[in-house]
């Protein structure tokens, strides 16, 4: 396919699979089920934070994790005590345990005491002038929270090499606008074009199949190199080919 050609056909998946029948099999079902913006936050970023593995696996873990805070996730985080706390005891997903949801917990109460919104903590710092710096600087604030040094691997460090699949994946859910009925749009002070894809298996191996990624791992420099394609496409809404790369690799078996 020529360049031209190729964004033709990525343009016509993105719009087939970013359509409100997406949402019945995708982990961003879980934030769908609530309206308060800062319920939606909170259930979009711990459902996001266990997105790895069988996804069926993933939707039942995050609505085990949204019944244990009474299926109000807002309220739980801003008036949970410590003895609350240990009603979480007995997740787990794959390697994140109870003792990771509480300190996610107890780190989102102590942002939430200084932030109205998750958005508010993530460009608090004004020196972050990208995702990836927000990025950096939101998890040095959780990690300021007593805890494990086995929870640290659970929310990654984009200046660090990492392509922070999930925490991208959450952006995209919470800046990209909500005008087809699947993302929410609800931060308004990031702009669409600063997001980057979510880069996971599906996503990495289709794009190397159309040779618009050549490095072999997915990393933070395989994510840069992505990106500088996919913004050649449209450097207004970038992610939104997201929904084309994941749709043609889970779906269709390109």
């Amino acid at each position: 396919m020529t360049l031209a050609e190729l964004k033709a056909f990525l343009d016509e998946k993105a719009a087939q699979y970013e359509h409100p029948d997406f949402i019945g099999t995708d982990p961003i079902q879980i934030p769908h089920r609530y309206k308060l913006q800062q319920d939606i936050e909170i259930a979009g970023f711990l459902t996001a934070t266990i997105s790895w593995g069988n996804r069926t696996s993933i939707l039942k873990s995050a609505t085990k994790m949204m019944t244990l805070m009474g299926n109000s996730p807002y309220d739980f985080v801003c008036n949970c005590n410590t003895q609350q706390l240990e009603q979480l005891n007995g997740f787990v997903h794959r390697t994140f345990n109870a003792v990771d949801f509480k300190f996610f917990v107890w780190g989102l109460k102590a942002l939430y005491a200084s932030y109205n919104t998750m958005e508010d903590a993530f460009v608090a710092n004004t020196e972050a002038t990208t995702v990836a710096e927000m990025q950096h600087h939101f998890r040095a604030k959780l990690l300021q929270n007593t805890h494990e040094k086995r929870s640290e691997k659970h929310i990654a460090d984009p200046l660090s090499g990492s392509s922070a699949k999930r925490l991208n994946m959450f952006f995209r859910w919470m800046v990209r606008s909500n005008a087809k009925g699947v993302d929410f749009g609800l931060w308004k002070h990031i702009s669409p074009a600063q997001l980057s894809i979510p880069l996971d298996v599906h996503t990495g191996n289709i794009a190397r199949k159309l040779k618009l990624l050549q490095r072999k791992q997915n990393d933070a420099k395989a994510l840069e190199q992505l990106d500088k394609k996919l913004r050649k496409f449209d450097a207004t809404d970038p992610v939104k080919y997201d929904f084309a790369l994941f749709g043609l690799g889970a779906f269709e078996n390109f």
